[in-house]
């Protein structure tokens, strides 16, 4: 089965990704289905559209948007599933709602896009850990090179965890500014990031 215009994809793991091996057991961080934070957003290809040709392939792990796998409550309370639901193993997922997606074990973003990684602050007047809107290019679309050292736009960044490291995806035009190394960064990883 093809769909049109959109992808065919399979979660890998559960809906939501809201619990940690304890010991022998598991501990569940949280119970809300609305929280976006704790929803799974890795994902199997296994149908690519018919409209065109894609340089995604059936069998690609790829992130997708938290309201794929997303359950929530309509105005009447009722419990309902995303517009991207077919079947509990099959969601429609349109090519804007695909963030990244790996072929041989590497990483690509998709057009438009890069992550950056966070660097640590240095400034003991700071009050935050981290420098703000600053990073280190961890994937991109060919449009800027691996670990470089950018400055984006305020409010220009969103949160994921890929592979136990947190990065933010920014838009290409959201980049304002390449920097020279000046060989103090740090990139900051807060261990909470790698526990999923």
């Amino acid at each position: 089965m093809n769909a049109y215009k959109d992808y065919i994809v399979s979660p890998m793991g559960d809906r939501y990704n809201n619990s940690v091996q304890v010991g022998e057991g598991r501990l569940i961080l949280n119970t809300e289905i609305y929280n976006h934070q704790y929803v799974n957003r890795l994902a199997k290809v296994i149908a690519t559209p018919l409209l065109f040709q894609s340089p995604i392939n059936v069998g690609d792990e790829v992130i997708v948007h938290h309201n794929v796998f997303r359950r929530w409550h309509d105005v009447k309370g009722r419990e309902k599933n995303s517009r991207s639901y077919l079947d509990e193993n099959r969601y429609l997922v349109s090519g804007d709602q695909i963030y990244l997606y790996k072929q041989k074990d590497k990483w690509k973003a998709t057009p438009g896009f890069s992550f950056i990684k966070p660097l640590k602050a240095t400034s003991k007047f700071n009050t935050e850990e981290e420098r703000p809107l600053i990073g280190i290019v961890k994937y991109s679309d060919g449009t800027y090179d691996k670990e470089e050292l950018v400055g984006v736009r305020p409010y220009s960044k969103y949160e994921f965890i890929i592979d136990g490291e947190r990065l933010y995806r920014v838009m290409n035009n959201f980049i304002t500014i390449k920097y020279e190394y000046q060989g103090n960064e740090e990139e900051y990883n807060p261990s909470w990031s790698q526990s999923s």
